[in-house]
């Protein structure tokens, strides 16, 4: 695995956050469940990938998310923003705003349409990402800097429009290996000062997810995955702050069956450093993202059984093209070649199945909204979950 080397001082910060992870690891006994290195990784205070400085989005960091490729994505986003606040409350909370890129394209586009929300907040539990949001939107909206506010917990009660673009990949996942013997949880210890794999028997709830998981999708020994019980809490969370609105969900995954296929035995657990994907979660921990596909017929369960309505589900391509990038595009004429050039680009990356069309999924889970959604007018797969 050639990788591009950290510098002395990134080292040290990753050393630092190596050495807290194995003081917590210590005090467990020895071991810790995945889902609790992965949590330490990304989110410890001040440490972790998420709440430290490290540069995360775009061409200077780690990955390119839809928001970091131009305005398109939001603009296009805008028309079905437009018609969910209209349906519920004039107010959206976007989740993990990363640079803060969406949030400053989809008001600006808001304001264009003449559908501004009174209210956009944002929940991010990272300061350092908190103080580069406010950043990018005083400089690219300031004008309407002033109904942004930003939120370090859910709230109590809302009405209007939760968005999510790359968050629920985010949320640490269990590991987990069925074999012979039964469900084991892959957890981490250390030996000689390094990160390794024990496997202890699974216990608890895990156990009983994983076991309801083998007998529906005939999960065969040996095999190695993911369970999401963290995102599928947060979803039934959102179900009792909701009153009148939606979820709007944006990530890559499957639904169940494809998610736990026969050929996919390893998982879908991947890192992401400069802009190179790997499968090492313990390399350079606090200067790497983690990150694992989302099972979307898991997000619906919950979501329902919380007392959500599943509203639509598809391809991002789909989504997109329903909610009118293509008209979006138009709005630059191609004789532009300077501007047009870029914005067609980036289109393609949105929509491609080579990109990002197929393997990103939109998914909407609400209450109380009336009509059937612009973005899966066409192309919706909700019989698929």
């Amino acid at each position: 695995m050639a990788l591009p080397v950290p510098s002395s001082d990134a080292l040290a910060f990753s050393s630092a956050l190596g050495e807290h992870i194995s003081t917590e690891i210590a005090a467990a006994g020895g071991w810790i469940g995945f889902d609790r290195f992965m949590a330490l990784a990304l989110y410890a205070p001040a440490q972790g990938y998420y709440s430290g400085g490290a540069h995360k989005f775009g061409a200077a960091g780690d990955f390119v998310t839809a928001p970091e490729l131009g305005p398109l994505f939001a603009q296009t986003l805008a028309a079905q923003a437009a018609q969910l606040l209209a349906l519920s409350s004039p107010r959206i909370v976007e989740v993990g705003a990363g640079s803060g890129q969406l949030a400053a394209d989809l008001l600006g586009e808001l304001e264009k349409r003449g559908t501004l929300p009174e209210s956009y907040e944002i929940l991010e539990l990272s300061g350092e990402l908190r103080q580069r949001q406010r950043q990018t939107l005083a400089t690219q909206v300031p004008q309407l800097l002033a109904r942004v506010r930003w939120l370090e917990q859910l709230p109590d009660r809302f009405d209007g429009l939760v968005l999510a673009n790359e968050v629920l990949d985010a949320m640490p996942v269990h590991l987990v290996l069925w074999n012979e013997a039964g469900v084991a949880e892959r957890g981490v210890a250390v030996d000689n000062g390094q990160f390794v794999w024990i496997d202890r028997p699974a216990a608890g709830r895990l156990r009983a997810r994983a076991q309801a998981l083998a007998a529906e999708c005939d999960i065969p020994p040996g095999y190695l995955s993911e369970v999401a019980l963290l995102a599928a809490d947060w979803v039934a969370a959102w179900a009792a702050i909701l009153g009148r609105g939606a979820l709007l969900l944006i990530d890559y995954g499957f639904p169940r069956r494809e998610y736990y296929h026969p050929q996919r035995a390893a998982g879908t657990l991947m890192c992401h450093y400069r802009h190179h994907a790997h499968a090492e979660p313990f390399y350079l921990p606090g200067l790497q993202d983690i990150t694992a596909h989302v099972d979307f017929t898991a997000v619906v369960e919950s979501g329902c059984q919380a007392g959500l309505e599943l509203l639509g589900y598809g391809s991002q391509s789909s989504f997109l093209l329903n909610c009118g990038l293509a008209e979006v595009l138009a709005r630059t004429p191609a004789s532009d070649a300077r501007r047009y050039l870029p914005l067609a680009g980036a289109a393609n990356k949105l929509v491609s199945p080579a990109e990002m069309g197929e393997l990103f999924k939109v998914i909407a889970l609400g209450k109380g909204i009336s009509e059937p959604l612009l973005g899966f007018v066409s192309g919706d797969r909700s019989a698929t979950l």
